[in-house]
């Protein structure tokens, strides 16, 4: 069956009146998007709502997306440790390293007064949170479900840093920038843009969700995902696709993007040997990319270094210097 994808217009759509908007959040007075006087609310995972009754000045951070997204805001000087996987921004990197299976002690013996987790890490280690929390620190779990939420994320670290301007100024230049991509996707007509598979995790023949970050990425680069029927895996963005499925719409598919890190570690060539890949016309064609995870998946300021790689790659310039394979 030939799959004909349709884009999607949701938040990050382009408008006018979104470029007035961007226009008046940059003339504001930097006192308009100063930090607020608290108490102010905003939700955590689980849709809970939380009174936050101060700006945190000793962090802790879990997730490296929230450890880059409270540096892109100017917060790095109030984190005290990060978690085992934090590599960006460099300056952070000398920052203790935490885990969430650490004992509770740790944690404490660094005096934090808030510990930022994610979901995930809720669900697998309760105990500690538990602890944590009895001893008197605040443990937040945040984690945009989709694109489309990660604007509240951001907003919410500004809340509880004190960094809510800053967190204002990354809405607006997220905005403003996105908006040019989908100015220009908009003169790009749907059936030129190249159909291409986004691979997530390779062992399990896993892709994105619809509503992810990847995808959203992918949308605003100029491709079209040849698996927006996959089946959502729980609450996650991985959605599964399965062999079968991929191999039956090979020919469709122009591209063979997938994103490479912790997650998904396959090469170029574990993916071009993977047994019944000659089926997919991107793989005999030899049109296997790799993009860095952190890039493509994480709600951060880099989505926008994502969306320049991939339309790098969708649309190669004329002289040929695409982006090396790897």
């Amino acid at each position: 069956m030939k799959v004909s994808p349709t884009p999607t217009a949701g938040f990050f759509s382009f408008s006018p009146m979104r470029c007035i908007l961007y226009a008046l959040l940059c003339c504001l007075p930097v006192c308009a998007f100063a930090a607020g006087t608290y108490p102010q609310t905003i939700r955590e995972a689980g849709d809970r709502t939380v009174s936050v009754g101060k700006a945190y000045q000793r962090i802790i951070s879990l997730y490296p997306a929230h450890t880059e997204n409270l540096c892109s805001m100017g917060a790095a000087r109030q984190l005290v440790g990060i978690s085992r996987t934090d590599s960006f921004p460099e300056k952070i990197v000398e920052l203790p390293r935490f885990s969430a299976r650490d004992d509770a002690e740790k944690f404490i013996a660094h005096h934090p007064d808030l510990v930022l987790v994610r979901p995930m890490i809720e669900r697998a280690y309760p105990e500690l949170l538990k602890k944590l929390k009895k001893s008197g620190i605040t443990v937040i779990s945040l984690q945009p479900g989709s694109a489309e939420q990660m604007f509240d994320y951001w907003l919410a670290l500004g809340i509880l840093s004190g960094h809510q301007q800053q967190a204002q100024a990354m809405v607006a230049e997220f905005t403003q920038k996105s908006d040019l991509y989908r100015q220009k996707l908009e003169q790009r007509p749907l059936n030129t843009r190249p159909m291409v598979y986004f691979s997530a995790i390779h062992k399990k023949m896993k892709t994105f969700a619809e509503g992810s970050m990847a995808l959203f990425v992918l949308e605003l680069a100029g491709g079209r995902n040849v698996a927006g029927d996959a089946t959502r895996v729980r609450s996650t963005n991985i959605a599964y696709f399965g062999k079968e499925k991929l191999l039956s719409r090979g020919e469709q598919i122009d591209i063979f993007l997938s994103q490479h890190g912790r997650m998904n570690p396959a090469s170029r060539e574990i993916i071009a040997s993977e047994p019944g890949f000659k089926a997919i016309r991107a793989v005999r064609e030899q049109k296997i990319y790799l993009v860095e995870e952190a890039i493509v998946s994480r709600p951060t300021m880099r989505l926008l270094q994502g969306i320049a790689t991939l339309e790098n790659i969708l649309y190669p310039v004329a002289d040929g210097n695409q982006k090396e394979k790897r």
